[in-house]
């Protein structure tokens, strides 16, 4: 424990802050790992409804999606309702796109944080770095260069120390921003497929 505090005093205010940058990213990963991870569920739930309402067995369609989870099978739900209530074809397209949008938002939502985080991380680590040389130069320049070696070397490993943290905390949040986009983007594709996939059964006239 007294290791770990002195070297955060050894890292100065950077490190503290890189701590706090850290511990940030760590909730985030967990809270949008959760909320993910059912964010392409029910793949074969949305295909039944879709087989049902072909065969004209609405209500037995809408019932598969009550229970909905995942963002595309909410969507579908909302569709087959309103195409059970004859909402008009416009109307409903208008309402899919704007639930879709609303869907792909939050999922989003604080990525962008993550991404900021991994950017940061690195040139704060760099800065504390960059200010640790210029103490340890000043240092060796107020001591008329009767500085021996040791000294300098500790000088200056304590400044490469806030790079290294700037890393540890860049590294993890890159990957997990990445990772959980690509996942908000194939949830999204689960959107509009499955909205795709109802207007084609509705075009072809295989509902009744």
């Amino acid at each position: 424990m007294n290791a770990a505090l002195s070297m955060v005093g050894t890292g100065g205010p950077i490190i503290v802050i890189l701590i706090l940058l850290s511990l940030l990213s760590v909730t985030l990963i967990v809270v949008k790992t959760l909320q993910l991870s059912r964010a392409r569920a029910g793949a074969a739930d949305r295909q039944a409804a879709l087989d049902r309402w072909s065969k004209g067995d609405r209500e037995a369609a809408i019932a598969n999606l009550a229970s909905a989870t995942s963002p595309a099978s909410r969507i579908l739900h909302y569709a087959l309702n309103a195409a059970a209530r004859k909402m008009p074809r416009k109307p409903l397209e208008a309402e899919l796109l704007r639930r879709g949008n609303v869907e792909v938002e939050v999922m989003s939502r604080h990525i962008r944080l993550l991404e900021l985080v991994a950017m940061v991380s690195p040139l704060l680590g760099l800065l504390g770095t960059v200010l640790g040389m210029i103490q340890s130069f000043q240092e060796l320049e107020m001591a008329q260069g009767a500085a021996n070696a040791s000294v300098l070397a500790g000088g200056i490993w304590q400044a490469l120390l806030t790079t290294a943290a700037g890393l540890v905390v860049a590294i993890p949040a890159a990957i997990a921003a990445t990772l959980l986009a690509t996942r908000v983007e194939a949830a999204a594709h689960d959107i509009e497929s499955a909205a795709g996939e109802f207007f084609l059964l509705e075009d072809t006239g295989t509902v009744p």
